[in-house]
């Protein structure tokens, strides 16, 4: 479901891999379900009572999900690690909005502000320091406002009647707001994700940049989605917590 501009071939490499994405990126709660369901099994034919580590929780509205966005929770850690062992991505700045329209430009702005009551964005740099991206969450009241958006974004973006912008939290990220971007976003329950790359040193970025295609899978799907709002979809449970009756 990831959206893309400046990029059409982004587009058909990312859905044809969206079946991957559901089934190795869907982060730690899901596997953990799996496991306890594996687990279960194995231990139900020896007799042995079973507990829950995690149990899936409602995130299809702010009704049912209702605790804001925090900025720790989105980028609380100075380098976000997309695979254990290998350089991250240097977190730049963060910033809490409740002006969501403040984001992004164009007709894209009140797109956005409707329903939403925060953005939190972060404005990262690639591990191998050439490209500086801005991801950010989009609160939205529920999993069909942000489906809506959604696909109402690619008529926007693809008219070039608004766009998001990027984070500069430093005169060494300018290249943000200055220089040609590539732009990808998906969605899942009340939540809106996204993602703006642009070269570090201002040059324009090639429409087939591979770079690029690299840095809004690992933001958007691996990170936004595949940890963080995978966190919000699971209540872990402590092995007391649980009767195992």
């Amino acid at each position: 479901m990831l959206g893309t501009h400046q990029a059409a071939w982004l587009k058909a490499s990312l859905a044809a891999t969206a079946a991957v994405v559901l089934l190795i990126v869907c982060g730690f709660g899901s596997w953990q379900i799996l496991r306890d369901e594996r687990a279960g099994t194995s231990a139900a034919a020896q007799g042995v009572p079973v507990v829950p580590t995690a149990l899936p929780r409602d995130i299809t509205s702010r009704l049912a999900d209702p605790a804001p966005l925090t900025a720790s929770e989105v980028f609380g850690r100075k380098v976000i690690t997309i695979k254990p062992g290998e350089p991250g991505y240097q977190v730049i700045g963060v910033q809490a909005v409740r002006n969501c329209a403040s984001v992004a430009d164009g007709r894209l702005a009140p797109l956005l502000a409707a329903g939403c009551t925060q953005v939190v964005r972060a404005t990262l740099r690639s591990p191998t320091k050439a490209y500086l991206a801005t991801g950010g969450i989009v609160n939205l009241a529920d999993s069909g406002a942000a489906k809506g958006a959604y696909e109402r974004i690619h008529s926007v973006v693809d008219a070039k009647q608004g766009r998001f912008k990027g984070y500069v939290p430093t005169g060494a990220t300018r290249a943000l707001a200055l220089s040609s971007t590539h732009l990808g976003w998906d969605y899942r329950g009340h939540f809106l994700v996204y993602c703006v790359v642009a070269r570090a040193d201002g040059r324009d970025l090639a429409d087939d940049d591979p770079y690029a295609q690299q840095i809004l899978y690992d933001v958007i799907e691996l990170h936004l989605l595949g940890s963080v709002v995978e966190k919000r979809s699971v209540v872990p449970v402590s092995p007391g917590s649980v009767s195992s009756d």
